[in-house]
């Protein structure tokens, strides 16, 4: 079998993939990756044919902040049609070339799914969000002013949608290229359990849970009690970086920050407080007891699958949602804000409360009981044989 396979520029969406990719090619299969120069050797490493999609105008003039794809619905519809049109030339001879039997794209990596549509391949979506229809978007709390971005980004679509269709791109409007429907083939890397409103999807979803990498560099327990503390890698906040510090500093818990991208500089840390630009999260999770988290999808899931419960303190409506999927679980608790008092509360009830450890157990047995990538693999293989269905 023959995969040709598009993503976006974005770690969030490209890492859960590679272990789908790797159990592909470890089969046998061949595996063709339409991605950046930036993940180049990852994917490569996974066992796939690497192919870039650098230097094509995509519109993403940063590619570390290309997550804004999967954040901001306006701004994805706005790059679908550049991204689409960029990217023919090349993804027409490369797919000609290939002859692939299916495609894959990332959910929002909208060019794979109108490529696999110009060339009446089978497509199947690899969504590393929630999956969304219109009982679980209700998790996703867009604002009056997201809402307002959207209607005035379509009619713009609209005009450039029949520049499409004079390249061979078979389309009625946009919304048949932003949303899947029950018909859509679609891999979700969370649990039934997990995904919202998980009754409502079609058996074509399916539900493999995250994929969680094993421990490189194991971390050390210091303490009875760990916390850690992460927003992610391009969150610009040092105010809460500093005030997490400055309210676990005045505890005996081991504290562990990852900074990511902030150049913040402590002089007079703790004793208790150890600060890194950057971690192996699943060593530091794997000894963690509670989590303070953006709840960004894969950062969350990770924490779940090591049974810990989260502190939850989303920035975007993608975050929210996970957020608040947790929170009604029972595996995390919402900051009211972010003052120290509130961040000391927060993780104090999160240790001491047993409840939302019990909870985080119950998440974690769903990923472990989920199919993974063995599930995905037997999937992609049969939409492939069957043509992809009705």
């Amino acid at each position: 079998m023959k995969i040709a396979w598009f993503c976006i520029p974005a770690y969030g969406h490209t890492n859960p993939t590679l272990g789908v990719v790797k159990e592909l090619t470890a089969a046998g299969h061949q595996v063709y990756y339409f991605s950046f120069e930036m993940f180049r050797e990852k994917i490569e490493q996974a066992g796939a044919v690497f192919i870039g999609c650098d230097g094509y105008d995509l519109g993403m003039e940063d590619k570390d902040d290309a997550d804004r794809v999967g954040k901001d619905m306006a701004f994805a519809t706005e790059l679908l049609v550049s991204s689409t049109l960029a990217l023919d030339g090349m993804t027409t001879e490369k797919v000609e070339e290939i002859k692939p039997d299916i495609i894959v794209s990332d959910s929002v990596a909208y060019w794979g799914k109108l490529v696999a549509l110009k060339h009446g391949i089978p497509y199947v979506s690899s969504t590393t969000t929630f999956a969304f229809n219109r009982h679980s978007a209700k998790y996703m709390q867009q604002s009056a002013g997201d809402m307002a971005k959207m209607v005035f980004a379509v009619p713009r679509i609209n005009k450039q949608i029949k520049r499409l269709r004079e390249k061979g791109y078979p389309l009625k409007g946009v919304l048949e290229i932003i949303q899947n429907d029950n018909d859509t083939n679609t891999i979700v890397y969370t649990s039934k359990f997990f995904q919202p409103c998980a009754e409502t999807f079609s058996d074509r979803y399916h539900f493999i849970g995250p994929s969680v990498r094993p421990v490189t560099e194991p971390m050390e327990k210091t303490a009875e009690k760990t916390v850690y503390v992460s927003m992610g890698t391009v969150n610009k906040n040092p105010a809460f970086y500093r005030n997490c510090i400055h309210a676990l500093g005045q505890t005996d818990w081991q504290v562990i920050v990852s900074m990511g991208t902030n150049a913040e500089h402590y002089d007079d840390l703790p004793e208790n407080v150890q600060v890194y630009e950057s971690v192996d999260q699943m060593a530091v999770l794997s000894i963690a007891d509670a989590f303070i988290t953006h709840c960004g999808m894969n950062s969350a899931s990770e924490g779940l699958y090591f049974q810990v419960p989260l502190v939850l303190f989303p920035q975007t409506s993608e975050q929210g949602a996970v957020a608040k999927r947790a929170e009604e679980l029972g595996a995390g608790l919402m900051l009211n804000s972010m003052e120290e008092e509130d961040i000391l509360a927060a993780v104090r009830e999160v240790l001491t409360d047993p409840g939302y450890k019990g909870n985080a157990i119950r998440v974690s047995e769903s990923f472990r009981a989920s199919g993974g990538v063995a599930e995905a693999r037997a999937f992609l293989e049969e939409v492939a044989g069957a043509g992809g269905g009705a």
